[in-house]
Formats: C-alpha cells, structure tokens, sequence
C-alpha cells in the first residue's frame, strides 16, 4: 500500500514574512506543499507548488481582515493540510487558528525583524501553535516561544 505524502500549508505576508519562509523550504522535503501569500507575485518564487493569494490585512481594517479570513478558511477547508506554517503575519495567524481547528499540527515562527518583542500575531498565536518559535534568545520563555535559532 502506497503511504500518502502529509499535506502542508506554508503562510506568510509579502516582504521579509515572505523571504523567511522560503528559507524554510529545504525543511519541507517529503510534503505536498501548498504556499499562501498576500502577493500574486509570490507565485514565481515557487513555481513547483501550489499557490494561493489572499488580500493583505491587519487590524486597522476590519473588513479586509474579514475577506482574507474567509479565503484561508476556504482553503484550509479544501486543502485539509496535516501541517501549518507560518512565519507571520495575519493571513498566518488566522491560517495556524484555523488549522489546528480541523486537527492540523501548526508551527508559529516569529518574524526575525521583531527583535525587541514579538509581533502582535506573534504574541496571540502562541497558545493556538503546537511549536511556537523566536528567532531572537533573549525573546524565549519557559512558556514560549521557544528558541532553536534563526534562518536569516
């Protein structure tokens, strides 16, 4: 019986959220890998995969913040990943929430820019992500997030 490949959806913003999750991608041999951004341009920079677009948003506004939310809903319901990834920011925080919903093991890798605290999605997804990460020691708790080091 042929064994299935495990299913991951990798998300992050445009920019630096975006460079730092393709630093990852030798991590992510053996999956079947689906990447979500806020930038159709993205697409080009991993043209092997599958890739989806969503609208860039934050909480100054709510309605885009609503519209990306349904659309990584729609598509953590149909891709159905056994893994989340993000390296932030919202389209990432509601992807890790939402995936670990419908089962999904979730991953948390706070952006690397955040160098005094950790980001505000950084600091809510925590309890929400099954390995919640800092790229920063002095930023690691016993609580988490925890600190294995860096990828920039």
């Amino acid at each position: 019986m042929r064994q299935r490949v495990p299913k991951l959806l990798a998300v992050a913003s445009a920019g630096g959220h975006w460079v730092q999750l393709l630093r990852l991608v030798p991590a992510f041999a053996g999956f079947d890998v689906t990447f979500v951004s806020t930038q159709e341009g993205c697409r080009s920079e991993v043209p092997h995969h599958r890739f989806y677009w969503v609208n860039e948003a934050s909480r100054w506004n709510k309605f885009a913040l609503l519209l990306m939310s349904i659309r990584v809903a729609r598509l953590i319901i149909s891709a159905r990943p056994d893994f989340v990834i993000s390296t932030g920011a919202a389209p990432g925080y509601v992807a890790v929430r939402l995936g670990r919903l419908i089962g999904a093991r979730t991953i948390w890798l706070d952006s690397m820019a955040n160098a005094d605290e950790l980001s505000l999605s950084g600091q809510k997804v925590g309890k929400y992500a099954d390995l919640w990460l800092t790229q920063w020691p002095h930023l690691a708790s016993p609580r988490g997030p925890r600190y294995m080091g860096a990828v920039l």
